[in-house]
């Protein structure tokens, strides 16, 4: 679980009930990281009412900073912000996964690709 997560509203009162979706769903992500990064990353979650008349379109971005200088951010509008954080989630997922091949070279898509080779 990541540790470091700090949970921020610009125009928007945050709910307890939104702080541990968002600490349960993005602290999670950190079982896709390397091994040696997983206790310091630092997560920040901004969320943003965009439309306050009738308050109906929110803002969500993401930003993980991983030890060695990388961030991998997400960012999302949407009228629900547990649906947004679900999508942001989604994304991250994949920007880790990639983040993790070009990291560790023993799983490069070239060493994937020989593993279902069927050999005669």
């Amino acid at each position: 679980m990541i540790e470091k997560i700090d949970i921020s509203g610009s125009n928007y009162k945050l709910s307890e009930s939104f702080q541990k979706y968002v600490t349960k769903h993005i602290g999670k992500l950190d079982r896709y990281m390397p091994r040696g990064s997983k206790k310091d990353i630092v997560t920040k979650v901004v969320v943003t009412e965009i439309n306050k008349e009738h308050n109906n379109k929110y803002e969500i971005s993401v930003a993980m900073e991983i030890p060695g200088g990388k961030v991998i951010a997400a960012k999302d509008e949407c009228s629900n912000i547990f649906a947004g954080i679900d999508i942001i989630e989604a994304k991250l997922t994949g920007q880790i996964r990639r983040y993790k091949l070009e990291t560790n070279p023993h799983l490069s898509k070239k060493g994937l690709k020989n593993l279902f080779i069927k050999r005669k």
